[in-house]
């Protein structure tokens, strides 16, 4: 099987794709990635849903998608349209469509474009195994034809644009039953319907693949695109996002991970980042993951990657040898820099210092406790701590003063592959090594054969950092180098929203594809922030990253969707009060939906599902399976809470 799905590996190309006619804004081609969002306003709220779009469109938003769960809805889509159109606003409308064909015919007369999710517009999902012949699975193809064929002859009619959106979360028990719970079957669902829409000359189609697990969704994509390209399908353009992304900081980390490393290979056409925030919010952060790629052709040249060693649809960490406790079976370790800090400015002798990086001395009991999120290693250079540091961290120290120490228990030193100094043996359990592509010769390979108890740590200046990162992995891959290896990044005068995009789409990138044993980020922000500070924001988005890729769990994932006109209760409230209760729950995944479309499938991955199925309604589920099926709103929080603690997960 063929492994391509992008342009290049190593030099930053956008994928080129057919351009797509929605309204006066026309996506792929030539066109730039176009930004949009979804309103969160009930759609017959005409008033509310007019001036929530263009508080939207104020803030960048270049497509409007409205929720249109049934017949009312579909046809007050005309009144928003027309209201907007009144006031000089013509941003594509554009109608999200579950379960209700009809609504998505009307709609598709009415606005630029209609998305419909192959897995509920003529399937039904009631988690049930079918054991279907060819024949009758060919049957079941023709009865989807017949339903969507009104769909797309009207569309072909009105020049009406469509959206084949693929949810990981929403597949249908016909899928599943043949291909899985999988980027497989979420790639053969958008499949079956395309076939049907090229059968009749229709090509105005955008495609998407989301899941709010990031690992899948990278995957899907990747397979998507590979099989366009072998089935000789259209390149149609993607629309990209990460389903029920979340709130606040992680909600914007998790949406990097996925996103962004898709942008990174040049993938993606559009771009929604779905936050359980006000609509207008998500513009901001998804304009800076795209503008970051304006002037990408600039990066220095990277010897390209002839053959891919990896499977880029499916996710296998990179054979590693266990050294301290990297590599091998471990989680990824965190790095903290304090490098040549002024331990003497610190209260309690220094230790206070280690507080922002999850470490917190009680100077009355002289104790410590480590938080979930604590950090692993500190480097401190040449200026090492002066007090025995806390279990469960371990000190990296430059090499020439590490040598000078009486004391080197949890002391380890680090050296600049660059110098001649790693070329003999060093006496300590291990080596930290920072190298970069210039470093990989002959010899050095040579060295590391010989040396296994060597931690690379590998850094980049180049723009395409990712991609240059990668190619360093490759180079280890070709040369059968099973060292641990620690991915390094630097960035310099960026804000704290740019940090934290930037470092979850260049390391997140590398983590999906089971690449790297460990991280260390450091940033010099443009405003003045303290060392606490500073400190504080890197580690937390180093284990939020972790988190995101899925390759680290340090805390409790909310997988809480972005809020429409079909909600039924506060989702931002209801979040926060959720979180609030739970969020020492380390490892547990609780799905927050507003509705039962956004129910049991958009949370399939979840420990436990808080779902809205009516006006002051809740849905309690464990996994898949629905346990309570209408909870007073205001005993919700509490039954979900005794549902935990009935499966043995509560912790106090």
């Amino acid at each position: 099987m063929s492994l391509i799905y992008c342009p290049s590996l190593t030099e930053y190309k956008r994928r080129q794709t057919i351009e797509v006619k929605i309204g006066d804004v026309p996506l792929g081609g030539k066109n730039p990635i176009r930004v949009q969002s979804m309103t969160t306003i009930d759609t017959m709220d005409t008033k509310g849903s007019v001036e929530q779009s263009i508080r939207m469109i104020e803030a960048g938003c270049e497509y409007i998608r409205i929720t249109a769960p049934s017949l009312k809805e579909a046809q007050n889509l005309q009144n928003i349209k027309d209201e907007l159109r009144k006031k000089g606003y013509k941003t594509p409308l554009v109608a999200d469509i579950h379960f209700t064909p009809n609504a998505a015919e009307l709609a598709a007369r009415i606005v630029e474009k209609v998305r419909i999710n192959p897995g509920n517009y003529a399937d039904k999902k009631r988690f049930e195994v079918i054991d279907y012949t060819d024949a009758s699975y060919d049957a079941e193809l023709n009865r989807i034809r017949d339903k969507l064929l009104p769909l797309v002859k009207i569309c072909k009619e009105y020049g009406t644009a469509m959206r084949i959106g693929t949810n990981h979360g929403s597949l249908s028990d016909r899928i599943m039953s043949r291909y899985g719970d999988s980027p497989l079957g979420m790639v053969e669902s958008a499949l079956e319907f395309l076939k049907i829409c090229e059968d009749e000359n229709y090509f105005n189609i955008v495609i998407s693949m989301k899941s709010s697990n990031t690992q899948v969704m990278v995957e899907a994509y990747r397979l998507l695109v590979n099989r366009l390209e072998r089935d000789k399908f259209k390149a149609y353009p993607l629309h990209l996002g990460v389903t029920e992304a979340g709130e606040a900081e992680d909600g914007r980390i998790k949406s990097a991970v996925g996103i962004g490393t898709l942008l990174e290979d040049g993938l993606g056409d559009t771009v929604r980042v779905s936050l359980t925030e006000d609509p207008e919010f998500e513009m901001p952060v998804a304009r800076a993951l795209i503008e970051r790629y304006t002037n990408r052709k600039e990066h220095k040249p990277i010897k390209p990657i002839e053959k891919n060693e990896l499977n880029p649809f499916e996710y296998n960490r990179k054979k590693s040898d266990e050294v301290l406790n990297f590599g091998a079976a471990q989680v990824p370790r965190i790095i903290a820099n304090y490098n040549n800090y002024d331990w003497s400015v610190a209260n309690y002798e220094g230790k206070a210092a280690l507080k922002p990086i999850g470490h917190h001395y009680f100077e009355l009991t002289d104790k410590w406790n480590m938080s979930d999120t604590g950090a692993d290693y500190i480097y401190t250079g040449s200026n090492p701590t002066p007090f025995m540091l806390p279990n469960g961290l371990k000190e990296i120290i430059d090499y020439d003063v590490w040598k000078t120490l009486n004391d080197k228990k949890y002391k380890y030193p680090i050296l600049d592959a660059r110098d001649s100094k790693p070329y003999f043996k060093v006496e300590s359990e291990a080596l930290f090594l920072q190298i970069n592509y210039k470093t990989l010769t002959p010899a050095f390979y040579s060295f590391l054969n010989e040396n296994k108890n060597v931690i690379l740590i590998i850094h980049t200046r180049n723009l395409h950092g990712m991609a240059a990162l990668r190619r360093v992995f490759f180079y280890l891959l070709e040369n059968n180098i099973t060292n641990p290896v620690v991915i390094s990044r630097q960035y310099e005068n960026i804000s704290e929203n740019q940090f934290q995009l930037y470092a979850a789409t260049d390391a997140g990138g590398l983590l999906i594809d089971g690449l790297g044993d460990g991280l260390w980020l450091d940033c010099a922000f443009e405003s003045n922030k303290t060392i606490f500070e500073s400190q504080k924001l890197q580690n937390e988005t180093a284990f939020g990253i972790l988190q995101a890729a899925r390759t680290r769990m340090s805390k409790t994932e909310y997988i809480s969707c972005p809020s429409c006109g079909r909600t039924l209760f506060d989702l931002q409230e209801t979040t926060a009060m959720i979180r609030k209760r739970t969020d020492h729950l380390k490892g547990l995944k609780i799905g927050i939906m507003g509705c039962i479309v956004n129910g049991p499938g958009e949370m399939a991955d979840a420990d436990y599902g808080y779902v809205g199925v009516g006006k002051d309604r809740i849905a309690l589920y464990k996994g898949k399976e629905v346990v309570k099926k209408s909870v007073p709103a205001d005993k919700a929080l509490d039954e979900l809470i005794e549902l935990i603690k009935e499966h043995g997960q509560w912790i106090d």
